[in-house]
Order: C-alpha cells, then sequence, then structure tokens
C-alpha cells in the first residue's frame, strides 16, 4: 500500500502550465477555424470552370474504356 500512495503522491506534483488552460482551447478553435476556412476555400471548384472543359469532356466520351452514368458495368464474358 505504501507504493501506491507514493506513486500518487508524485502524480500530484503541481507543473506549471506556459499560459492559462482557456488559452489552449482558443488556440484549438482558431487552428479548426483556419481548417475550415481552408476546407470551405475548396467547395465547388469541379464546377467553377465548366465552360472550359464542357469541350474537352465531350471529346473524351467516346474514348475507349470511357465509363458513363447509367450504362452499367462492362460485361468480361463471365
Amino acid at each position: 500500500m505504501s507504493h501506491l500512495t507514493t506513486v500518487l503522491a508524485a502524480a500530484e506534483a503541481h507543473v506549471e502550465l506556459p499560459m492559462p488552460t482557456w488559452a489552449f482551447g482558443a488556440i484549438a478553435i482558431v487552428v479548426f477555424l483556419l481548417l475550415l476556412g481552408v476546407t470551405w476555400s475548396y467547395k465547388d471548384v469541379a464546377n467553377r470552370h465548366s465552360h472550359r472543359s464542357a469541350a474537352d469532356a465531350a471529346s473524351h466520351a467516346g474514348a475507349p474504356g470511357a465509363t458513363h452514368h447509367g450504362t452499367g458495368h462492362p460485361t468480361q464474358g463471365h
């Protein structure tokens, strides 16, 4: 029992933090808001320049191996 009390007493040693505890939470919130801003900036990027890629997409639509929605899976002779 004396070993357990010694370990618990050593664990209660006071450690001075470099800043107040609320500052760690504030930093975390700011970091997550910055990451949210980065993620939000990529919203709808694929559709921004559809007028530029429409002709290119149409020319590649008939390429061998091209897949189209609604055509199902190609058969492999199974």
